[in-house]
């Protein structure tokens, strides 16, 4: 007896073949940052240190943000140095006391997604 199919052959490859394809797309999605300075949890000597993020992509540095946090929460912005690099980002903090920092990032790729990422550190 055959099996009655009521899925067009054609359909199902045209299917498949489309999630093939667009895999790839999915994983360039997002910049992923790949190293940054400082390391996170790294230990640096102030009272100024330089910020300098590495992505997997192209970064739109004018959509771009980099802020330090400091121990009490208090949010300063970063101004961003001039790109070198089409996928770095980098900028200078300066007067800093000795204490826990985070930096907050926030990446626009040149795809239009953005992502956003925290590095932790510390200034003797």
């Amino acid at each position: 007896m055959k099996a009655v199919h009521s899925f067009p052959k054609g359909l199902l490859l045209a299917v498949i073949f489309s999630a093939i394809v667009s895999v790839p797309r999915l994983a360039l999605a997002h910049a992923v940052l790949l190293t940054s300075t400082p390391t996170a949890h790294a230990t640096v000597k102030g009272p100024q240190i330089s910020v300098y993020l590495k992505f997997n992509s192209r970064i739109d540095g004018a959509h771009s943000r980099l802020y330090l946090v400091d121990s009490s929460g208090k949010v300063q912005p970063l101004t961003l140095a001039p790109q070198d690099s089409p996928d770095a980002l980098a900028a200078e903090g300066v007067k800093l006391n000795a204490g826990g920092y985070t930096i907050r990032w926030q990446a626009l790729a040149s795809d239009g997604h953005i992502t956003r990422g925290e590095i932790p550190f510390t200034v003797q």
